[in-house]
């Protein structure tokens, strides 16, 4: 199991009132966890991942996701078991789409 953490600033304040959860870990799939974090424009992010050696691979969709999104002051954690690249960007998307669904008005 691999464990890499990847931090991004400079992003805008996404805000809910509720930590959201999307995927199952399974084999070939993940689970992505969105939550509030402190700081409003830093998105953090920890994976663990069944996948060793690819961590350049993981910055790229990272930072794929953080580009499109811009999203701030959340934390993103990500079990993984064995997912493509594909299926990390769309469970991410799905992910930010329920999180920022369930912010109050």
């Amino acid at each position: 199991m691999e464990r890499l953490e990847f931090r991004f600033d400079g992003g805008r304040p996404t805000t809910a009132a509720n930590a959201c959860i999307v995927g199952v870990v399974a084999s070939g799939n993940l689970e992505v966890l969105i939550e509030p974090a402190q700081q409003s424009d830093t998105c953090a992010i920890e994976i663990s991942t069944a996948a060793n050696g690819f961590g350049d691979v993981w910055r790229a969709v990272m930072a794929d996701f953080f580009e499109r999104h811009r999203p701030g002051g959340i934390r993103i954690s990500i079990n993984d078991a064995g997912a493509t690249p594909a299926i990390v960007a769309l469970r991410l998307d799905q992910a930010i789409e329920e999180f920022t669904r369930a912010a109050p008005a």
